[in-house]
């Protein structure tokens, strides 16, 4: 009998769908790459069947019998993935968590909230926010993207220089490994009981288990939000005030940094010829006001000291309005136009060099039209850059190699700059050729050891990471 077959009779009717629209939806996720290959004519091939468990204990069903059938396993969110972390191919079933859908438990005395790993992550935000919380995590994916996904990936959100990354936000996790066994971490302040489990499965993209719920830490919602953008003299003098910024204590929820290119290309209407500019926003609770205007009135002084140019708050407010639309890969493909975002992090006295190398590497790179950058999650060690490409082709082989010679220049510049690979997309397929080289051979023979313990079949996300 095959694993299809015996999955199917271990679970109620519907849960085990073999639909060619099902599986055709979860041949990948939304990788630019793949877009390519689908407008290219060689698209991925679909699982063989696509597994949507309702509940944890019917999760490690499943498990149990991938791992007695050795058949491997690809987790499955909302498939907004931007590095290649699905591509089950014809042997690999998907087991698509979108049905563990609901908010288990909230308890705003506690600050904590308990959401299964498929909920939609704007929904997650909604919910919280009948009961006068807010996560604080928001991604520009957020209505597209699942709270496991955000803790696979080990995702940031566009506030995470107040309220933290997701490894910030989560208090406990529930991971069921192959073979269905069942793990749970315990959800507290604080504790001092050996190794955190929870970090082992941040950022391990499947390979380790399957997230089913977690718990976080919730914050009250903002009812007060202020700021403004400036334009500056340098990306230098940006950067620099950027540093002052946190490193004397400040935690503005918003604090970008965009070059000339993006400034002139975002807030044409402000920066109409091409100069860095910055968006600074702190917000909080009404209880807060005195110390939100303080912090208000530092952070522009610290722009006003550079000779920094106030522009007001209206720049900041387009960018709230505008920050989660972007075109399609495809639209952007049929015009003509590869492009990608590459997200990496260095500390402070190796991002000025990372942004020159990144930028002057892929512009190298024959059919590129543009490199451009900004900074949008900061730390008192050190910034990420989010640098964007693009190049122009509509034949899809050279769109695929222009897509992935840039991605290969941006990559070796980044190491050899001492920077790290991924700032918050995770590694996926893309960036596996580079992990080693970051990581180091034994640090990396230590993943491989976790992994052999964990899943000894290797049948968890075959591909991805490692």
């Amino acid at each position: 009998m095959r694993v299809v077959d015996v999955i199917a009779s271990a679970l109620p009717a519907g849960r085990v769908v073999t639909a060619e629209a099902d599986r055709r939806a979860h041949a990948h996720d939304y990788w630019a790459l793949e877009a390519i290959h689908d407008l290219g004519g060689t698209p991925a091939d679909p699982p063989p069947a696509v597994v949507y468990p309702e509940s944890t204990s019917e999760v490690a069903t499943v498990l149990d019998i991938a791992q007695q059938h050795r058949a491997p396993i690809v987790p499955f969110g909302l498939g907004s993935g931007v590095c290649g972390g699905v591509r089950p191919g014809r042997d690999a079933l998907v087991v698509d968590l979108s049905r563990m859908n609901r908010m288990v438990e909230v308890r705003p005395e506690t600050l904590i909230a308990v959401a299964q790993a498929g909920m939609n992550g704007g929904e997650c935000e909604r919910r919280l926010g009948e009961h006068g919380l807010t996560l604080g995590h928001f991604p520009q994916s957020i209505d597209r993207s699942t709270v496991g996904g955000w803790v696979a990936t080990r995702a940031s959100g566009q506030l995470s220089t107040r309220y933290g990354n997701i490894e910030d936000l989560v208090l406990s996790l529930e991971v069921v490994l192959p073979g269905g066994r069942v793990v749970r971490t315990f959800p507290s302040p604080r504790a001092s009981t050996g190794p955190d489990l929870r970090a082992l499965f941040l950022g391990s993209e499947g390979t380790l288990g399957i997230v089913t719920e977690v718990g976080l830490k919730v914050s009250p919602r903002a009812s007060r939000q202020e700021g403004f953008a400036a334009t500056l003299a340098s990306w230098e003098e940006g950067l620099e005030i950027s540093r002052e910024i946190l490193q004397a204590g400040w935690r503005p929820a918003v604090l970008r940094l965009y070059d000339g290119i993006e400034a002139a290309r975002n807030f044409g209407e402000w920066v109409p010829d091409p100069a860095p500019l910055l968006l600074v926003m702190n917000e909080g609770t009404d209880v807060m006001g005195e110390a939100l205007a303080l912090e208000l009135a530092a952070l522009r002084a610290s722009c006003e000291r550079r000779g920094a140019r106030i522009l007001g708050d209206a720049p900041l407010r387009h960018w709230l309005g505008h920050r989660n639309r972007v075109p399609s890969w495809e639209s952007l493909l049929a015009s003509g136009l590869v492009v990608d975002t590459i997200e990496v992090a260095a500390t402070w006295d190796r991002v000025g060099p990372l942004y020159g190398a990144v930028t002057e590497a892929i512009r190298a790179v024959p059919g590129i039209l543009a490199a451009s950058g900004h900074t949008s999650h900061g730390y008192t060690t050190g910034v990420n850059i989010y640098f964007t490409f693009a190049g122009a082709s509509k034949e899809a082989r050279e769109q695929e190699r222009i897509y992935l010679d840039a991605w290969r220049a941006a990559m070796e510049a980044t190491v050899a700059c001492g920077a790290t690979v991924s700032h918050h997309h995770g590694i996926g397929r893309v960036r596996r050729e580079w992990l080693a080289r970051e990581l180091g051979d034994e640090a990396v023979a230590t993943l491989r050891s976790v992994k052999q313990a964990l899943d000894p079949h290797g049948i968890m996300n075959p591909g991805v990471l490692l």
